[in-house]
């Protein structure tokens, strides 16, 4: 009954004109001057099947009529419009120029700007990137990354821009099938999210990033643990190059989930490895181990089940000594993950308490340069490659991650805006009102697959092409040559420093001799490779 109210108010308007243009087209047979109010709601019935049939526009589809507004305003002056439509409720700068910027990208539009910059380059949050004297030709090939060394049988060529995490269930069919689509035709990668590898990841034949939670879904016993044998039939698939162990998520790090029965249909059930209708539970940690030394022993169980595809691990940097007690078991071990991805506390989500979405975990510029020097300190990063996730949208966002020591970069937020996401904030209603973050059948029928997938590779192409701009811009020739001394801040109102005077850096094998800085020191010594809590 919700659901037949909720389509029918997405079409009222468009019903209400339809009973007005036959009220006055009956009207008109015996008064003339009836004519003039039929052709106009005769003229806006037009456009309202016109909306139902066309395939570019998620919202026109799904409110026909009513959701022109939204694009006479754009069409009116640029204040006007960025104010009322290219900002979210918080009204924050990063998302009326970034989502803007993602939707002129996607579409395959201009993204110059005439007047120079339109920022306060004296403010204290100004960030830029310095450039050279002898700049170098962009790049003509796509930038990409070889992950997966040592005991890794099957490495993987990455491109450095993917597609973060977003699981089925979550996200609608079309739209998993519209990334895995764009992915595709990109030659990027799809990073499922925890909800498992569904026949949306596969249909279209993008590669893939398996990421497995603590729901184990895809590879879930009967008890809610950990089944090798299910693990080893999924990762046998072609399409999945990688395999990603979800430690935490940074929109809500620590934090479990629970996903009704009611909403566990057919195709969710098939795809997480549970029952229909069954209320399933992702707990906040891992069955499978509960120290850094079986963590690292559940790396290499994958990696040997996987036959040697690349095992990594994602995380939101949480208590320093936990991570620099995982380094302290690879050594210990000898067993060592192919890649981590660092996601920051800023990461979107569908749903979070606002508490954990605010001021839980460590943001991203934060916890990525802390990771890139104990893996250095650890005499670890030459065997480990760094991806980092966390309102990462545009080629600028990247290199800031690249300086601090990312060798790839994921987005979900850039691609979900591809996707005609308008920041409703209407994710944990299924009432998304584009088709993207619902299960409506009805409402994801608007998000035309063929279209979209189309954004997702344009916009994909694009930021690569933007990139490779700025590294020539900076005299470099890939982003791996990118250093904490080409990216400068204000401090303060009156300093400039480098991301190599901003923070503390350490040389490779600094925690093992000794003589590292005492503020990572200390967490070293407070490390315990056979337990999560300090020594």
């Amino acid at each position: 009954m919700l659901e037949k109210i909720s389509r029918f108010s997405r079409y009222s308007t468009l019903v209400i004109v339809a009973l007005l243009a036959l009220c006055f087209a009956l009207l008109s047979i015996s008064k003339p001057y009836f004519v003039w109010p039929l052709l106009l709601f005769g003229g806006l019935l037009i456009i309202g099947i016109g909306d139902l049939v066309q395939t570019r526009h998620s919202l026109w589809r799904n409110y026909p009529i009513l959701s022109h507004c939204r694009w006479l305003v754009e069409g009116i002056r640029p204040e006007i419009r960025q104010y009322l439509f290219e900002s979210d409720v918080s009204g924050t700068p990063f998302n009326r120029e970034q989502r803007s910027l993602v939707y002129q990208r996607a579409k395959g539009e201009s993204d110059k700007v005439p007047f120079g910059t339109e920022l306060d380059v004296y403010d204290e949050e100004y960030a830029w990137l310095n450039h050279s004297t002898a700049p170098k030709a962009p790049a003509e090939q796509p930038f990409r990354i070889e992950v997966g060394a040592g005991d890794c049988r099957q490495p993987y060529s990455a491109s450095v821009f993917n597609v973060s995490a977003m699981s089925f269930g979550s996200v609608s069919a079309n739209a998993v099938l519209a990334l895995n689509e764009g992915a595709r035709r990109g030659s990027f990668a799809h990073d499922t999210g925890e909800g498992g590898v569904s026949r949306y990841h596969l249909e279209p034949g993008g590669d893939l990033i398996w990421e497995i939670g603590s729901g184990y879904f895809g590879c879930r016993a009967k008890d809610g643990g950990f089944d090798a044998d299910m693990f080893a039939d999924q990762a046998a698939v072609d399409a999945v190059k990688m395999i990603e162990i979800k430690l935490s998520q940074g929109a809500k790090p620590g934090h479990g989930g629970v996903l009704p029965g009611t909403k566990v249909t057919a195709e969710i059930a098939q795809a997480r490895g549970i029952s229909i209708g069954e209320t399933c539970e992702s707990p906040a940690s891992h069955s499978a181990f509960s120290t850094p030394t079986e963590m690292m022993e559940f790396v290499a169980l994958l990696r040997e089940r996987a036959a040697g595809k690349p095992i990594g691990l994602k995380l939101c940097i949480g208590h320093r000594w936990e991570f620099m007690a995982m380094c302290k078991g690879m050594l210990s071990t000898g067993i060592k993950p192919d890649f981590i991805v660092i996601d920051g506390s800023e990461g979107g989500t569908g749903a979070a308490p606002l508490e954990f979405s605010d001021h839980i975990g460590s943001p991203l510029r934060v916890g990525l340069q802390f990771a890139q020097n104990a893996l250095v300190g650890a005499g670890l990063r030459d065997h480990i490659r760094l991806g980092a996730s966390g309102k990462v949208v545009s080629a600028f966002d990247m290199v800031r991650a690249m300086c601090l020591g990312a060798d790839w970069c994921n987005s979900a937020r850039g691609f979900m805006f591809a996707l005609g996401c308008i920041q409703s904030q209407s994710c944990h209603t299924n009432r998304c009102p584009v088709g993207l973050a619902t299960q409506d059948s009805q409402r994801q029928g608007a998000l035309v697959v063929a279209d979209k997938s189309s954004r997702v590779f344009q916009f994909h192409e694009t930021t690569m092409r933007a990139l490779a701009e700025i590294i020539g811009a900076a005299g470099l020739e890939h982003p791996a040559q990118l250093r904490p001394e080409h990216f400068y801040i204000h401090s303060d109102s009156q300093h400039v420093t480098s991301f190599r005077d901003t923070f503390t850096w350490l040389e490779s094998g600094e925690l093992l001799a000794g003589n590292a800085h005492p503020k990572y020191a200390a967490y070293w010594k407070a490390a315990n490779p056979d337990s999560f809590a300090p020594t």
